[in-house]
């Protein structure tokens, strides 16, 4: 329902063969975090989330190195530099994390951001910005799930299993932002060529 792993696979695969010949600072972190396949985004937010103790959600050098690093993407510390360079436009020595996830996803067409948003309103029963299991419940059906068919899994353990795909390896908390939601999708977009196929995929995916 979230994407299909296939495509997940493929795009992971096609992220690794393209870093190979990268030079770009940006686009090889962005390639680093599709190869880790679509929640890889929004994996790297997470940590920086975590990391930015003063809620003012920018962070310096030595936060941001440090991010890149916790994560375990590979750059050398001159990249690391230019990449940080690149988006603290005023020259400040922070840069604003939100811009930076915004520019690392990769591009998506307005097209796509509608469809992803008209999901995330459709499961955001309560309408309060944040994806729960109590949302879930209208929306999606745990019964058809196969470890829930053989008694392994409670029907909240499926719900719990389905909000992990958009949620952080690092940081599972349960809460799906619109952030993280349309993160999680931006990695799914980038392995799929055509609008029309990725709207279609959604609207089948969501019943929208």
């Amino acid at each position: 329902m979230s994407g299909t792993s296939r495509h997940d696979r493929e795009m992971a695969m096609q992220a690794k063969k393209n870093l190979a010949t990268c030079t770009d600072p940006v686009e090889k972190l962005r390639l680093q975090c599709l190869s880790r396949g679509s929640a890889g985004i929004k994996g790297l937010g997470r940590i920086f989330r975590i990391m930015d103790d003063d809620n003012n959600r920018t962070l310096d050098f030595k936060e941001f190195a440090k991010g890149l690093n916790d994560f375990g993407l590979m750059m050398e510390k001159q990249e690391t530099q230019e990449v940080f360079s690149i988006f603290d436009k005023d020259g400040s020595g922070t840069i604003d994390f939100d811009e930076f996830l915004v520019t690392l996803r990769p591009p998506m067409s307005n097209a796509r951001k509608d469809v992803i948003n008209q999901a995330f309103r459709k499961l955001d029963k309560s309408g309060d910005g944040i994806v729960t299991i109590e949302d879930l419940q209208g929306v999606y059906n745990a019964k058809y799930h196969p470890k829930y068919k053989n008694g392994e899994w409670t029907e909240e353990q499926v719900f719990r299993s389905f909000l992990d795909n958009f949620d952080s390896p690092y940081d599972k908390d349960g809460k799906v932002t619109p952030e993280e939601f349309t993160n999680y999708y931006a990695g799914v977009s980038a392995s799929i060529d055509t609008d029309v196929y990725f709207i279609t995929m959604m609207r089948n995916a969501w019943k929208l």
